[in-house]
């Protein structure tokens, strides 16, 4: 490959067919337009050097076989900006992805769903969905980021009609933030409250409790024979504490009356966001580090309770329960959409992370691998995880003279009621307690820090080449108005009602939305930028073309899993309920669901606005505004310049 060294920046011009233009000197090649590379220098700036692929179209007077002709009319693909902040070393790209992906839902979702559909039967729609669903999606998605080195709205130069899916991807990171934040949140309010003698939530006498308070069964003797007598009307210690001192529940009397935010929880929302802040503000060389605690801490502290759980009584019977298969579960289609819900949402595509992690990468760095050990680790922590929680369940059931059907829950009720009453029962709770909510906080912390690095670098590589991306901080001034922007609105979710309004976030702000973005971009990269062209990329970045495996995925079964996955999300919705300990079940009102559907299509409504917009402001014929809008922005000057468009031909849309 032939190389230009030293050219400077402000002469290069264009290379025109197989010479190269630089103001007041040519030289002329006789290589094709493929082979040749411009190394650029900039004046002032001799540590910086970049590559990249230089821009051909024909030249006047010289004849061109059709190939060279489709060739010159086409070209490669270009790679990212060279200048691009990089990460610090290898490994923390991959914490970083790896505890994204690895979140909450590992821990108080997956066990919950694998033993109630099926137990170890779960696992074969389970590694089903992931192998032909969110893997290839994962892969997908790295291999954009990485390639291009853009975030998820910049990246979208490969088909700008779609660049709305980068601004819908941001938006709902940026939404999560509003929320996912105060689960973090509780979890510091708990963690600070375990550092005491007695933990607060083994008792019933406290301001907080009712007559209706219970540390377990009631034991009563008749005829010399102990009977458990459990009312129906008894509410736990902990449920308590978590409902009426924690929340606050008790003085709310729904949607209309949240009342004002809880001043305990508005400091511990306060220390997440300063600890997000100051986590972010330097880019991936300062978060880059963080994760080297957030991302091992949990499975440190997951193997400390699975020895200690493998202990207590009960635990065998709970673990049972847990992987026992049921096949007959299987002709159940709930199963599997709960199977491919949990994939999809487990493995984080659609956020925008893993483009905007992928892009600080090195241009030859495996990304394949990357994304094949994470996929592996989050399945395992999942499993494992599984084991964790059961052992514990078995023991609770066993010490309430229940069953484990009354015990297993999911959601922040297992890992703030459940959870914590097991512990409670322990020699050295506090101990326990102190563990349990520290893994519980660096799980939410890596993921929390990968949604708003999404939303930074989405939206930052827009601001990035104007005047204020030259102003010597503006990536920490950007930072505090999206991480302090996002903290008020989280102010609302820790009011007296703020768990209310929690369950509506969290069940619209990254349902459907979140499925409908991923659908569109898996049939905008496969469709219309192109099978053909995404595997050249992979190839010119890791040197193989991917195989017949990840093509079929990328353009029929993953897009077919998701519009199943939306059409089935529409179909059952059923309007918000919100079930509570010491309260029922909470209704939402008629207008309430408007809200949550109107935040759903907040989001997914940039897609086709943005679509629009691109379609209306450029130039040309509404044939050619098409044509310009479905081709990548290095082919544009060729297309205006009477080449065919290669994606208006039968070849690009019938290749696999």
């Amino acid at each position: 490959m032939d190389t230009i060294q030293d050219v400077e920046s402000s002469r290069l011009v264009d290379l025109v067919g197989f010479r190269l233009e630089t103001g007041d000197s040519e030289v002329n090649h006789n290589k094709k337009p493929q082979d040749l590379v411009v190394t650029v220098n900039t004046e002032g700036q001799s540590n910086w050097n970049t590559q990249f692929p230089v821009t051909t179209s024909p030249v006047d007077g010289v004849k061109l076989t059709k190939a060279e002709e489709a060739e010159a009319c086409g070209g490669a693909s270009h790679a990212g900006d060279g200048d691009r902040e990089t990460w610090g070393k290898k490994v923390d790209f991959l914490l970083s992805i790896i505890g994204f992906a690895v979140d909450l839902a590992n821990v108080w979702r997956f066990p919950y769903l694998c033993y109630r559909n099926g137990g170890g039967a779960f696992l074969i729609p389970y590694f089903l969905m992931l192998i032909f669903g969110a893997i290839p999606l994962f892969f997908m998605e790295l291999v954009l980021g990485q390639f291009h080195r853009d975030g998820a709205i910049a990246v979208w130069k490969i088909v700008p009609l779609f660049q709305g899916i980068g601004v819908c991807q941001c938006l709902i990171a940026y939404f999560v933030a509003f929320y996912y934040n105060v689960i973090i949140a509780w979890s510091l309010f708990y963690l600070v409250s375990s550092f005491t003698v007695n933990l607060p939530w083994m008792t019933c006498n406290n301001p907080w409790n009712t007559d209706r308070c219970s540390n377990g069964p009631n034991i009563t003797v008749i005829d010399n024979v102990t009977v458990t007598v459990t009312s129906n009307y008894s509410v736990s210690s902990a449920a308590e504490y978590y409902e009426r001192a924690v929340l606050g529940l008790h003085e709310s009397e729904g949607m209309h009356d949240v009342g004002s935010p809880r001043w305990q929880l508005s400091l511990c929302l306060l220390g997440v966001f300063l600890m997000l802040y100051f986590t972010l503000w330097k880019g991936v060389k300062s978060s880059g580090k963080v994760v080297w605690v957030t991302a091992t801490m949990p499975y440190v502290v997951l193997t400390i309770l699975m020895i200690r759980g493998l202990t207590l009584p009960g635990a065998g019977t709970g673990i049972l329960y847990y992987i026992t298969p049921d096949i007959k579960r299987l002709a159940d289609s709930q199963v599997w959409i709960d199977a491919a819900i949990q994939v999809f949402y487990s493995a984080g595509s659609g956020f925008g992370v893993h483009i905007a992690y992928a892009s600080y990468n090195k241009f030859t760095n495996n990304c394949y691998r990357d994304c094949i050990l994470t996929a592996c680790i989050n399945s395992f922590t999942s499993l494992f995880s599984g084991f964790v929680i059961f052992s514990y369940l078995g023991y609770m059931a066993l010490k309430q003279n229940t069953t484990i059907e009354n015990v297993a829950t999911e959601g922040p009720g297992l890992v703030f009621v459940v959870y914590p009453e097991a512990i409670a029962t322990l020699p050295g709770s506090v101990g326990w307690a102190i563990i349990f909510f520290v893994m519980l906080l660096t799980l939410g912390l890596d993921s929390a820090m990968g949604g708003l690095e999404a939303a930074l670098t989405g939206f930052g590589d827009l601001i990035r080449p104007t005047k204020i991306g030259k102003m010597k901080y503006w990536r920490e001034i950007f930072t505090g108005l999206v991480v302090g922007s996002a903290g008020m609105f989280a102010l609302q979710n820790v009011t007296n009602g703020g768990a209310y309004l929690f369950h509506m976030w969290d069940t619209f702000a990254a349902g459907t939305a979140i499925l409908f973005g991923v659908f569109s971009q898996a049939v905008a990269v496969s469709w219309f930028y192109g099978i053909d062209q995404l595997c050249a990329d992979i190839q010119r970045m890791l040197g193989f073309r991917p195989s017949f495996y990840w093509r079929i995925c990328w353009k029929f079964i993953t897009p077919v899993f998701l519009f199943t996955i939306i059409v089935s999300s529409v179909v059952s919705y059923v309007p918000l309920e919100f079930e509570t300990y010491t309260g029922g079940i909470y209704v939402y009102p008629s207008w309430a669901n408007g809200v949550g559907w109107t935040i759903a299509a907040s989001s997914m409504i940039c897609i086709p606005a943005v679509a629009l917009y691109k379609m209306l402001t450029t130039e040309g014929t509404i044939t050619e505004r098409f044509a310009l809008n479905i081709s990548p922005v290095w082919e544009h000057r060729s297309i205006k310049q009477g080449c065919k468009v290669s994606r208006l031909q039968r070849k690009h849309w019938l290749s696999v």
